[in-house]
């Protein structure tokens, strides 16, 4: 076997691959993808980025175990003792946690 042919024939695969990746849409990885320290994602502006684009896709931060989209939190009613103010900022955290997708 010429060496030489089977370095033609490697680099000839790896240009064929890096042009359809260049043409593609979408990149699908199947190992792990590592972001190094300092690195930043830049996302577009004007229509947004999704990650996970159905409830039923599982997601999770620091090491735990990844799970579907949670329900969402009731807002708080009744009990004893009402405490309009903190009602209130439950309230708000509830629907920016709605609004960011993290719950339903």
């Amino acid at each position: 076997m010429n060496p030489q042919n089977n370095i033609e024939e490697r680099l000839a695969r790896v240009e064929g691959l890096l042009a359809a990746m260049n043409r593609s849409d979408r990149y699908t990885f199947q190992r792990l993808v590592q972001i190094l320290d300092g690195r930043n994602i830049q996302l577009g502006k004007t229509t947004g980025t999704k990650i996970g684009t159905e409830t039923s896709q599982k997601l999770a931060f620091f090491g735990v175990t990844p799970v579907d989209q949670p329900a969402t939190v009731s807002d708080p009613s009744g009990g004893g003792t009402q405490d309009a103010e903190a009602r209130t900022a439950i309230i708000a955290v509830i629907d920016r946690l709605q609004e960011l997708g993290l719950i339903a």
